[in-house]
């Protein structure tokens, strides 16, 4: 008997899953996955803004430590999301190549070593909590609401690790519904029970983390369920975690883009916060409340493209290029007018947008409004460098994702950062990041023609030793064309 045979049932709805990856035509396969990934990331963006917008009522300095301790659950999100797309690069190019075993086994690596990276980072900041809220950006008076902020969201750091993992899992099989009902399920939870535990139970900024460690255990209950009830292509099991040293690798290589992505926008958002510091808690208020807009835009662009991700993967693992090409362009258009759209929505009504975070400070209002219309002249650059590095990750090219990546917040936006404040001003904190956005694009725009020069369409990709080959049997063909009257 086989021990690997798969279950007529399985092998039947695998084969059915791999045959809509891979013949439905691009663009209704692109709409049909986007809307419930972006569904997912808008409600956990909203879920993100109205936590801020509730804990604005306590006054700008609760405001401000949201912003604070907004960079350690990016920098949570890092290792998470890591180490799940990291698993979802393998799992959709594994499936594509029909190999489910191999898929199942990164799934539960990835599960299990990202909940022991949440563990760790619960340890260390618990044991350095006071010093690690001043690293990311507490001034004196933001730092008690930052320590209980911050306490509960530790917590909540393995729980939000493993359930990464799970939501690109699912996405990286095309299961997208199912991702956007763990993910979304706890986020609209969270915008119903936060308001009572700042207000009804009067726990303050404590109750809004509280709140968020709750759902985030609901949302793993619930993405956990998909695998228990085998509603997943893979399989998730402890017999399944590997011992091999290179399972871990391709995921740490895999998901480096995604770590470092998600690490400088931890890093950047407490330079943003070091930053407008100096200049009082109104000015770390307001540009806490304007990236948190942008970001909640931005987490549609994501949305988007982890539509095309599990695509580009399938694809390209059943060697259909064209497909591949194609998912990209529609993907690019779509996110580009979307942006063009918010940019000028904003633009026109900057004002009132960051009037209804009423912290009661008009300075809090003008330094927003100012900040705002800098990063709506960003905004349509922003998809399409977003779009290259998720599909160059999802094909393996950890090296050009990695680079493209580090542009956004670290190489372009760290230089920046450091140096215009000093002749700027506090609009030198405000510029960095949508500069950073420009000359990100055309850094990806480089990197993708590179790229898909050599993408061949179904052949091999010529090295140098093959095309000297090439030139070699061409020159040749022609000599004996040349010389054939003579023999």
């Amino acid at each position: 008997m086989n021990v690997n045979a798969v279950p007529a049932s399985d092998a039947s709805r695998e084969e059915k899953q791999f045959l809509i990856m891979t013949q439905t035509p691009v663009g209704k396969l692109i709409a049909k996955l986007a809307v419930p990934t972006v569904i997912s990331m808008l409600v956990s963006a909203i879920y993100n803004i109205t936590d801020t917008f509730y804990v604005s009522h306590l006054g700008p300095s609760a405001a401000g430590a949201v912003g604070v301790v907004f960079s350690l659950m990016s920098l949570i999100q890092a290792f998470g999301m890591g180490m799940g797309t990291g698993a979802a690069s393998m799992v959709s190019r594994c499936l594509g190549r029909r190999d489910v075993q191999t898929a199942s086994r990164y799934v539960s690596s990835a599960f299990f070593a990202g909940a022991l990276i949440g563990l760790c980072i619960l340890t260390a900041g618990e044991l350095n909590l006071r010093w690690l809220m001043r690293l990311l950006g507490s001034t004196d008076t933001i730092l008690p609401y930052a320590c209980d902020y911050g306490h509960y969201i530790l917590i909540a750091a393995p729980i939000m690790c493993a359930a990464f993992v799970l939501n690109t899992t699912l996405r990286a099989e095309g299961k997208a519904v199912f991702s956007m009902i763990g993910l979304t399920t706890g986020a609209i939870l969270n915008i119903a029970i936060a308001p009572i535990f700042i207000y009804v139970l009067d726990w303050g900024i404590g109750g809004a983390a509280l709140a968020v460690l709750v759902c985030q255990c609901i949302s793993l209950c619930i993405l956990l369920s998909f695998f228990i009830r085998k509603k997943s292509v893979t399989t998730l099991s402890f017999k399944l975690i590997s011992r091999d040293r290179r399972v871990y690798w391709d995921l740490i290589r895999l998901g480096s883009p995604t770590t470092l992505r998600q690490g400088f926008a931890s890093l950047a958002m407490a330079l943003l916060n070091v930053k407008s510091a100096p200049f009082g808690d109104a000015a770390v208020a307001a540009v806490s409340i304007v990236v948190k807009i942008y970001l909640a835009i931005r987490s549609i662009i994501l949305g988007i493209g982890q539509a095309l991700q599990p695509v580009a993967g399938y694809n390209h693992g059943a060697k259909l290029y064209d497909r591949v090409r194609g998912a990209f362009w529609v993907t690019t258009r779509a996110g580009t007018l979307i942006c063009l759209c918010f940019a000028g929505a904003l633009a026109l009504w900057a004002t009132p947008v960051i009037a209804s975070f009423q912290t009661g400070s008009r300075e809090v209002i003008d330094i927003g409004v100012d900040a705002l219309y800098l990063f709506c002249m960003a905004l349509p650059f922003l998809p399409f460098s977003t779009y290259v590095d998720q599909m160059l990750q999802m094909l393996g090219r950890s090296k050009s994702s990695a680079f493209l990546a580090s542009c956004r917040q670290g190489i372009m936006f760290l230089p920046l950062i450091f140096i215009l404040p000093h002749y700027f001003g506090l609009r030198g904190v405000e510029a960095p990041q949508p500069l950073a956005d420009m000359l990100t694009f055309f850094a990806a725009a480089v990197i993708l023609y590179r790229f898909f020069k050599q993408y061949q369409t179904g052949r091999k990709k010529i090295t140098s030793k093959r095309r000297l080959r090439l030139m070699y049997l061409k020159l040749s063909r022609k000599l004996n064309h040349w010389t054939e009257p003579y023999h």
